[in-house]
């Protein structure tokens, strides 16, 4: 063992408890921004998990692969690469967004998960074996301490960052790394020692590509089933071709586990039944652990605060897991790991159900905070040590660090299975929302009276029956033009209107904090797209009442410009003509009076309609803005219905937590111990 000097103890120390804490925080830390990334990058929720997801199983897939490495070619070396490796993926996940790619994103998640999986293994190997025994416990606990508060703070320093510096700059989460990853890399390469293992086994790469292959597939097959239509989509091209290829890679992955040095997963575990139980329990662990991830979703539709804010209440989660994972280590000594889990999945039982029942119906504050404080008790009570004591109890000593892997392994598997299932019953529920909140939008507008309406109408029918002029209005046919007060809005999918891609997204994205200026936009824009076709219909329809009349005016003007050339002309004869002529020139002038009266009128007319002509994008522009304030007076209602909905999905998942819980307590109840040494009943 290489000696340390004491100057530079507390170097070495900053050095690992730095990138502990980095890789620890960014667990929690992208949980908060989930809804926010997806909508900025346009993908759904069921892609949108795989920002988790993925990074979960690229960390348990590296986890061995960096522990082999490191004893083979050195800690220092591999784990400065590890830091490496998680500042350029923090670096491509921030760039993502300015690329406004979410593969690119994923690709981020997978390095950064890959430099993640060397980071913790590395850093307390390190601690235990190098440092002098005296040093050593406090070491140790010292990373557990920043593990854990890293842990517990992950989610609500996603908020913070996204409160600093706004939800349009959520890269941030992952730029805060790149600081970091710096200082370890330059303090790293001038302090660490580069201590390494003799003897090392060969690593299973074949085991672990197969494994990540096989989660991968059953992943995906999963998170396109629909598991309201189930037989349809289990037959789709998107899922059974999945499931298929991880039945199939089961065999071959077994076969090469049994020829492997050191396999990634000891398959004689499956065959020792204790160990068995306490392997499935795990799994069932990493499915129930997973109700996390939705924490602050669920928070910020409850509490009608906006997406991103949600991060700071699992803090209330993380505080009493961290209450509750020291008290289990304490309880096993006296009451035994299996009473400990009985009473934790017992309590996550109760919050889970507290949540669906109470929480999700009466949403407040108060609720949530005590289905946060039972649900995150529930998990301090079976995520570390009961299970961690049960099978150290069932293996030997020698392979207490691959029995612990294996564990760790198998629920790792269940915390990437259990959000594809769960992440379905929102993406359900999303798209309820977006029917039923369009159900509530008005309707019907009422537009404002167009000018002279009614009077025009009165004078088009009066004019019909005109016998000079029935010939000329015979095809006229102006719009109902008293009625138009009213519009019909159609805002179905049948609507004949066709609503683009990027108004359907915008409601997609909508938060309860959101909802009704989206309804708006995605309302205004619409009635934008409807109106033009309405407005040049009834234009069109007026103008043809214009042209109408403006030819009749035309042939007036004529008629009796001729009756006034002749009138003129008889005024100019002699008086002897004139007399013969009297009469008919006093008919003539009559006419003329009576032409240049209706010459007027028809003037004035053909103004009224003009105007009214020009006034029907106004009345439309106005009836536009009626209709958003019918939208404002029905927020409340747009929210309730919104906050609603999106429950009905949370208590799905929080019922598929309940149940897994409840089938985790079936299968421990098989489990027991006798004379000293643990049996199967």
């Amino acid at each position: 063992m290489e000696k340390i000097k004491k100057t530079n103890l507390g170097m070495i120390m900053a050095v690992y408890l730095s990138g502990i804490f980095m890789g620890a925080i960014d667990t929690g830390i992208v949980t908060p921004a989930r809804t926010v990334i997806q909508n900025n990058l346009m993908v759904d929720d069921k892609t949108g998990i795989w920002m988790i997801t993925i990074y979960t199983l690229a960390y348990a897939a590296s986890i061995p692969i960096m522990g082999k490495m490191a004893d083979k070619y050195g800690r220092k070396y591999i784990y400065l690469t590890s830091i490496f490796l998680f500042g350029l993926g923090s670096l491509i996940c921030g760039l993502s967004q300015d690329i406004g790619n979410f593969s690119v994103l994923l690709a981020g998640r997978v390095i950064q998960a890959l430099g993640g999986g060397g980071i913790v293994p590395v850093a307390t190997a390190e601690f235990g074996t190098t440092f002098p025994p005296e040093k050593r416990g406090m070491a140790l606990g010292l990373i557990g301490g920043v593990y854990g508060i890293a842990n517990i703070f992950g989610a609500s320093a996603g908020s913070a960052i996204m409160d600093i510096f706004g939800k349009n700059n959520w890269q941030f989460i992952f730029y805060i790394n790149l600081p970091i990853t710096l200082f370890i890399l330059i303090a790293g390469f001038m302090f660490l020692s580069n201590n390494r293992l003799q003897d090392v086994k060969k690593t299973d790469i074949s085991g672990i590509l197969l494994l990540t292959v096989m989660i991968l597939s059953l992943m995906y097959g999963l998170k396109n089933i629909d598991f309201f239509d189930f037989v349809a989509t289990v037959g789709d091209l998107e899922v059974y071709p999945f499931l298929l290829i991880f039945i199939v890679l089961l065999p071959i992955f077994i076969l090469v586990e049994k020829k492997a040095e050191d396999p990634v997963m000891n398959l004689g575990y499956f065959t020792n039944g204790r160990i068995l139980v306490t392997l499935i329990i795990s799994f069932v662990v990493g499915i129930v652990m997973m109700g996390m991830i939705f924490v602050p979703q669920f928070s910020e539709n409850s509490l009608k605060i906006a997406s991103g804010s949600g991060g700071y209440f699992v803090i209330i989660l993380g505080l009493f897991a961290g209450v509750g994972a020291p008290l289990s280590g304490r309880l096993i000594d006296k009451f035994g790991a299996k009473a400990v889990l009985t009473a934790g999945f017992s309590i996550s039982i109760l919050g889970s159900l507290f949540l669906i029942l109470v929480s999700t119906n009466y949403p407040n504050t108060i609720n949530v905070v005590v289905s946060l404080l039972l649900i995150g008790l529930g998990m301090g009570f079976t995520i570390g040590a009961p299970l961690n004591y049960m099978m150290l109890d069932n293996t030997k000593k020698e392979e207490s660090t691959s029995a612990l892997a294996t564990l760790s392994l198998v629920r790792s598997v269940g915390t990437v299975i259990g959000p594809a299932i769960m992440i379905g019953f929102l993406a359900h529920a999303g798209a309820n929302i977006q029917t039923n909140v369009m159900t509530l939008l008005p309707k019907e507008i009422t537009a404002p009276s167009l000018p002279y309406a009614k009077e025009i109408s009165d004078k088009m029918d009066a004019l019909k029956k005109d016998p000079n002029m029935k010939g000329k209005l015979a095809d006229v046919e102006l719009p109902d033009l008293d009625s138009m007060t009213k519009v019909k809005i159609n805002m179905s999918g049948n609507s004949e209107y066709k609503i683009p891609d990027d108004l359907l997204e915008l409601m997609k994205s909508s938060d309860v904090t959101t909802i009704t200026e989206n309804s708006k936009t995605f309302a205004q824009k619409v009635f934008e797209q409807m109106t033009p076709k309405i407005i040049t219909q009834i234009q069109s329809g007026i103008q043809k009442g214009i042209d109408a009349l403006s030819s009749s005016l035309s042939d007036m003007e004529k008629a009796l410009d001729g009756i006034e050339k002749g009138y003129n002309a008889m005024t100019a004869m002699d008086v002897k003509a004139k007399e013969e002529y009297q009469a008919k020139m006093n008919n003539m002038l009559k006419t003329m009076d009576s032409m240049k009266l209706a010459k007027k009128d028809m003037e004035d007319t053909i103004f009224k309609i003009n105007t009214m002509k020009a006034a029907v994008p106004g009345a439309f522009k106005t009836a536009n803005e009626d209709y958003l304030r019918e939208i404002d007076k029905i927020s409340e209602k747009l929210e309730s219905e919104f906050q609603t909905t999106l429950n009905e999905g949370f208590k799905q998942v929080y019922l598929t937590v309940s149940i897994s819980s409840f089938i985790a307590l079936i299968i421990l109840a098989f489990y027991r111990r006798k004379n000293g040494k643990v049996e199967m009943s």
